[in-house]
C-alpha cells in the first residue's frame, strides 16, 4: 500500500521530544527527529515520512497530503491522542477507504480503549512496531500480524499475540537516508546541540528501572539491545558523505553509556574520531573517568544527563539507581575533561516536599551543568509511577488526563497531602530563575556568545523564547 508515516499537526511550538516520545512545548522552541516513525518508514519501500509540526503544516495542508495515501500511520502519545484521533476522523471523512493506524506508548499500553475512542482508528501497533507496520503495508491479513490490535466487522477488538523484541538490531536499515529524503534538516534544532544536528539510536531498551520513565516500560523494554559498533560507524560515515551540512551527531539511546557495554562505546568513539565527528549522547551520571576521557579525546562534546533530583531519598523512591555523591563526582570529572552537560531535573516525584525542591535547586547550582531543563513529574499510563500515584490517591484514576494545556505547556497532575500540584507547577519558575539568574551563570553564557556571532544570535533568540515561557508559566 502507498504508505504515509505521519507526525500529525499540533500546537505552536510543539516539541516531539526525544524520538518523538514526549509531546509538549519546551521553554525554548525545539524539535527532535521522529526516529520511531523513520525506522518503519525505512522498511516500507516508497513510503513517506511527514513531520507536520516541523514543516508548519496546517490541518488542512496535512489532510490534502494524507488523502493521497492508502495507509496512514500516526505516531501518538497521551498528550496528543485527542487531536491525533480527531485528525484521523477528518481524514476518514474525506477518504473513507483510507486505512488509519496509530503507534506509540499510549496505544501500546491501552490498545482496546484507544481503538474504541474513535471509529476512524482501524488498528494500533503494540510493542516494537517496526515490522508490524511493514507487514500491514504489505497487505498481509490482519489475523496473521503479531503485535497488532484491530477492530472486527462487528466492532469488537481483536488482540493478536505479542511481537517478540528485535534481537539483531543490525538488521534494521539506517534512518538517516529517510531523514535526508523526507525531512527539512535545518528545521530541527535543540538549544544545547550544534545546528544542524542529527539524532539516531544505536540500541533500544534501558536496564535502569526508573519508575517515571515511559519508553522502557512500554515499548523498548529493560534489556539494552544494541547495534554493533561497526554498524553505527557505517551510518555515521553515510551521514558524513551524504549530509555534509550536519555539525553534530546525537545518540538518543536512553543510556548510551550503559556501564555493561563501555568497550562498545569506546569503539564507537574511536570510529567517530576517525571520521572527524563531533558528537553527544545521553548518559547516566555514573560513567567512570577513564571512559569519559576516551570519549572526550574522540570527539565527545556534550552529555545529556538525567539527575532528576538533588535528594537521595527521592532517587531511591524512583529507583534511579544513583546517589547524589556519585553524580557530583561524575559532574566534576566532566568539568575537568571539558565535557559540557545539559542536566535534566524533575519536580513532583514521590517524596517531594518544598524542602526537597529547594534542596534540588541548591544541588543544581552546586554541580552547575552548562544548561538545565526542568520538567514536572508526568504520570504516564503504563509506568510504575502512574500505578503508584493512583494507588496512593495522588491521582484520581477516573479523571481525564491532560498532561499539557491547550498551548502545549506541561501541567502538574500529581499532588500530595503536604504539597499541592500548584506548588509543584510553580517550582519550575523558581528553579529556572534561581539557576540562570546568577551573575556567574549569566557571565558563562555571555562568554559563550562572545566567541561566535552565530551563537550570539541563537542565544538571543532563545533568551526571548525563555522569558516568554516564564511569563506564560507564571500566568
Amino acid at each position: 500500500m502507498k504508505t504515509l508515516f505521519l507526525q500529525a499537526p499540533s500546537f505552536d511550538g510543539f516539541d516531539g521530544g526525544a524520538g518523538s516520545r514526549y509531546q509538549a512545548r519546551r521553554e525554548i522552541k525545539s524539535f527532535w527527529y521522529p526516529t520511531w516513525l523513520a525506522q518503519p518508514a525505512a522498511l516500507v519501500p516508497d513510503s513517506r515520512l511527514l513531520d507536520a509540526p516541523v514543516d508548519e503544516l496546517s490541518v488542512e495542508d496535512t489532510l490534502k497530503i494524507a488523502e493521497g495515501y492508502d495507509l496512514v500511520i500516526i505516531h501518538t502519545s497521551t498528550p496528543s491522542f485527542p487531536t491525533d484521533a480527531k485528525f484521523a476522523e477528518l481524514l476518514k471523512a474525506r477518504k473513507p477507504d483510507v486505512l488509519v493506524g496509530l503507534v506509540g506508548a499510549k496505544v501500546a499500553v491501552d490498545p482496546e480503549a484507544s481503538l474504541k475512542a474513535s471509529p476512524a482508528i482501524d488498528f494500533v501497533c503494540r510493542e516494537e512496531f517496526d515490522y508490524t507496520c511493514k507487514e500491514v503495508a504489505e497487505g498481509r491479513p490482519f489475523a496473521e500480524i503479531t503485535g497488532l490490535s484491530y477492530k472486527l466487522p462487528d466492532g469488537t477488538v481483536q488482540h493478536n499475540p505479542p511481537r517478540p523484541m528485535i534481537e539483531n538490531m543490525d538488521e534494521l536499515p539506517f534512518v538517516s537516508p529517510i531523514y535526508k529524503r523526507d525531512l527539512k534538516i535545518n528545521e530541527y534544532f535543540i538549544g544545547y546541540l550544534k545546528h544542524p544536528y542529527i539524532s539516531i539510536y544505536t540500541g533500544r531498551g534501558c536496564r535502569s528501572k526508573c519508575t517515571f520513565c515511559l519508553w522502557p516500560q512500554t515499548v523498548g523494554g529493560h534489556r539494552y539491545r544494541v547495534r554493533s559498533a561497526a554498524n553505527v560507524i557505517a551510518e555515521a560515515k553515510w551521514i558524513k558523505d551524504n549530509m555534509p551540512e550536519v555539525q553534530e551527531l546525537m545518540f538518543d539511546d536512553d543510556t548510551f553509556t550503559d556501564t555493561s557495554n563501555l568497550e562498545r562505546v569506546h569503539d564507537i568513539a574511536r570510529g567517530l574520531h576517525e571520521l572527524g565527528w563531533t558528537w553527544s549522547c545521553n548518559a547516566k551520571a555514573n560513567v567512570p573517568y577513564e571512559s569519559l576521557k576516551i570519549m572526550k579525546e574522540n570527539g565527545l562534546r556534550l552529555l545529556l544527563v538525567g539527575y532528576e533530583s538533588g535528594d537521595d531519598q527521592i532517587l531511591l523512591n524512583i529507583k534511579k539507581g544513583l546517589r547524589t555523591d556519585i553524580a557530583r563526582e561524575f559532574t566534576e570529572n566532566c568539568r575537568k575533561l571539558g565535557i559540557q552537560i545539559h542536566g535534566t531535573f524533575v519536580l513532583g516525584l514521590p517524596g517531594e516536599t518544598k524542602e526537597t525542591i529547594a534542596r534540588t535547586i541548591r544541588y543544581a547550582k552546586e554541580i552547575n551543568p552548562h544548561t538545565v531543563q526542568v520538567s514536572l513529574a508526568a504520570p504516564y499510563p503504563g509506568t510504575k509511577m502512574y500505578d503508584q500515584a493512583v494507588e496512593n490517591g495522588w491521582l484520581e484514576p477516573s479523571q481525564d488526563y491532560n498532561l499539557v494545556n491547550d498551548k502545549g505547556v506541561q501541567l502538574a497532575l500529581i499532588s500530595y497531602p503536604h504539597l499541592s500540584k500548584e506548588d509543584i507547577y510553580h517550582g519550575i519558575e523558581q528553579f529556572y530563575r534561581s539557576f540562570y539568574f546568577r551573575p556567574s551563570k549569566i557571565w558563562e553564557i555571555v562568554r559563550e556568545m562572545l566567541g561566535s556571532w552565530d551563537m550570539t544570535k541563537r542565544r538571543l533568540r532563545e533568551g526571548v523564547e525563555f522569558f516568554r515561557f516564564l511569563r506564560a508559566h507564571e500566568s
